[in-house]
């Protein structure tokens, strides 16, 4: 690989990681607050801002803590050192939490109001009939359930779990001196935080779980008066660290490692913004918040429970309506899966396609007779997997299987732990992964015995064999039989399971060895077809750009006039734009109904295109410390769905923001323009498809996607 120019690495050319994800949140809110969305989805977005933002604290934000704790102080991409980042955190977040709240209190409840819903506020707002109906349902089904937490000399600040919702409480003694005791009440989770209450009208009512055990919290302290009692709720450090290499039994380290979890250091404090401040002074003492990590709140803590108000019944007029996932075109026929995939290469595209195929695969590979082996990568699995399902009935029937569950999948490794443990029960090989690395690849192998010999089935995916989450992330998959992805499918199992590392590779590049060569080697053969007046052009869709290396070859792309395009949906460290190094990339980030999940890759190469897909993002840690996989799209068919896939995505211009030079994100001004939206495009193609196949009508293989105003 050609060394960059050092104009190309500059600090100033880059922008700092974490404020780009908090403009993706920014992003994210922005569809909370737009009018012309579905008003039950708006509060999904909202929800999903604070879910974000919690997440964010617990790792990002930890981790920079724990490097100015270390004394580390080495700049990042854009130059700036620990300290400065937590600082300019700071400022945006407690900014971003101000318009979370301004559009909670200022626009979604008075709209849920107008529309029959009304959230109270404050306990003290209750009728005489809700008062009563809410002093019952406390008696019955909240008070046998709390445990109030007094703290005093024999009883000390008991353990707050992150992100436990908390009443801390100022109590005085009725018959005694005028010394305050403190106690902490913990709001159930085990109970539904939204209580209905009768209604007096033809409106719905309904209460938080908070308010009713504050308007009730004298019934736990009888021989006290209480002064006064404020929900709080604290973030702690979540982040794992794990020494792999003295860790004996990596799982038994990971189940120690999440214990410490409900231990870990307070990193932000919530808080109603008029709570006394006697209570705010000892929750930070106990607690050691810094002032600079305490967010006064203007209205309930953790906005999360508006997910849960989007399950209420009755409201589906305010929802947008619900898409069923297609059946995939090719799959449409009484054939059996392995027959389907012999007749060619077959593209899935979720969740616009069903995931059934997939299901199906591995389903119909444990009870095939012919097949001699499964092997698979699990990093996040549904709850109640039918693949892990499978997988366990294929072991008892005598197949082979092999799986790699990912411990180290972050938020996921105690269900991963449950689900390795019974697949070992079943019979199954489990590997844990390889020290030091994720496996993030998603990949599916299965050996079958056929009449002309053994031949390699193979599932390639950009997302996660998760059944769930695959309706609402919009992700790719590749079933193929293809020869050489078999051979590589083959080397990649054989590397996790054991010593084995292939010379080459056929078809697949493979992280944390091959794979940031080979982008940086397409990145820069581009770049010599440009500089040779020779046609060239990247496109490129990913969830996060922060790479130096690749964004560096990036700007040399652009300077020497490769047109390059990037769908970028979080975290993008580039700058676009900009006069001199970035002039010919446009970057766009596309927030919708669905989670932009799919990584795609499409590269010119001087009339010769080749496109890609994949489990990696272009950043540090998929390309150095992760197993992942880059698969090519070799069927001419197939890549004209891709190409499709990518064109619709760049002209969507009623959900993706614009990257300008100035740094700022902002939505297309569609004026006098018809409106294109990526996803409810796709949705409605694949349903037009799914619909002319039963009619007996050829579907049109080459798409010409129409602005969704115009379709039916």
């Amino acid at each position: 690989m050609a060394e960059l120019d050092a104009r190309f690495v500059k600090a100033e050319n880059y922008v700092n990681r974490e404020l780009s994800w908090l403009d993706f949140d920014y992003r994210i809110l922005e569809e909370a607050r737009d009018k012309t969305i579905p008003l039950f989805e708006r509060l999904k977005f909202l929800s999903i801002t604070a879910s974000n933002l919690d997440e964010f604290f617990m790792v990002r934000v930890a981790s920079l803590k724990d490097m100015v704790h270390a004394g580390y102080s080495k700049p990042d991409i854009a130059g700036m050192r620990p300290m400065e980042q937590l600082e300019a955190i700071g400022a945006k977040t407690h900014n971003l939490v101000e318009v979370q709240y301004s559009t909670y209190n200022r626009s979604l409840l008075p709209t849920l109001k107008q529309n029959g819903l009304r959230i109270v506020t404050r306990h003290e707002d209750l009728t005489e009939t809700q008062g009563r109906y809410a002093d019952q349902y406390f008696k019955e089904n909240v008070f046998p359930v709390l445990t109030p937490m007094a703290v005093d000399s024999s009883r000390p600040f008991p353990l707050v779990h992150n992100k436990s919702l908390n009443i801390a409480a100022l109590l005085k003694k009725k018959e005694g001196d005028d010394e305050l005791d403190f106690a902490i009440v913990r709001v159930p989770a085990v109970l539904s935080r939204i209580v209905e209450l009768p209604s007096e009208g033809e409106d719905r009512v309904v209460i938080l779980l908070e308010e009713i055990i504050e308007r009730n919290i004298q019934s736990l302290f009888l021989n006290y008066n209480i002064i006064t009692a404020h929900p709080f709720r604290i973030m702690r450090n979540a982040d794992l660290t794990i020494d792999e290499e003295e860790a004996e039994d990596l799982l038994k380290e990971i189940q120690r490692q999440l214990k410490k979890r409900q231990w870990g250091e307070a990193i932000r404090l919530e808080i109603e913004d008029n709570a006394d401040k006697r209570v705010l002074k000892r929750l930070k003492k106990e607690l050691n918040v810094h002032s600079a990590d305490i967010f006064a709140i203007s209205g309930p803590l953790d906005l999360t429970f508006l997910m849960k108000m989007y399950s209420l019944e009755g409201f589906e007029h305010l929802k947008a309506p619900q898409y069923i996932p297609q059946p995939n075109p090719a799959l449409m026929n009484e054939d059996d899966i392995f027959t389907n995939i012999q007749k060619g290469d077959i593209l899935l595209h979720h969740p616009y396609e069903s995931f059934n195929p997939v299901v199906n695969f591995i389903k119909t590979a444990a009870r095939d007779p012919k097949v001699l082996a499964i092997k698979q990568t699990l990093y996040r699995v549904s709850g109640n997997s039918p693949i892990i399902a499978a997988l366990a009935e294929a072991a008892d029937n005598g197949k082979q299987v092999s799986v790699l569950v990912e411990l180290k999948a972050r938020f996921d490794e105690e269900n991963n732990i449950n689900w390795a443990k019974m697949l070992e029960k079943a019979g199954c090989h489990v590997i844990y992964g390889l020290v030091g690395l994720k496996t993030h690849s998603k990949i599916t192998l299965v050996v079958r015995r056929e009449e002309d010999g053994i031949r390699r089935y193979v599932h390639l995916g950009t997302g996660n064999y998760n059944d769930s989450t695959a309706k609402l992330y919009t992700d790719c998959g590749l079933l193929t039989c293809h020869p050489q992805i078999g051979e590589d499918a083959t080397a990649v199992f054989n590397m996790l399971s054991g010593y084995s590392e292939p010379l080459n590779w056929n078809q697949l590049a493979v992280a944390p060895i091959w794979l940031r060569k080979r982008f940086m080697r397409m990145i820069q053969r581009e770049t010599g077809y440009a500089q040779k007046g020779r046609t060239a052009r990247i496109i490129a869709k990913v969830n996060s750009l922060c790479d130096r290396d690749l964004i560096g070859a990036l700007y040399e792309a652009s300077c020497a006039g490769v047109k390059i395009d990037l769908i970028v949906r979080g975290i993008c460290c580039l700058k676009a734009g900009v006069p001199g190094l970035s002039e010919n990339i446009s970057v766009r980030s596309i927030v919708g109904d669905f989670l932009e999940h799919s990584r795609i890759f499409y590269f010119e190469n001087d009339g010769a295109p080749e496109f890609y897909m994949g489990s990696a993002d272009w950043m540090p840690r998929n390309l150095d410390r992760r197993v992942e996989i880059l698969f090519p799209i070799l069927d001419e068919e197939l890549r004209k769905k891709a190409m499709h896939i990518l064109e619709v995505q760049l002209h969507d211009n009623l959900k993706a923001h614009v990257l300008g030079a100035d740094g700022i994100y902002q939505k297309i001004d569609r004026r006098g323009k018809p409106s294109v939206g990526a996803q409810d495009t796709f949705c409605q193609e694949a349903v037009k498809t799914v619909k002319d196949i039963r009619e007996g009508l050829d579907p049109v293989n080459t798409r010409v996607f129409i602005p969704v105003e115009s379709q039916v």
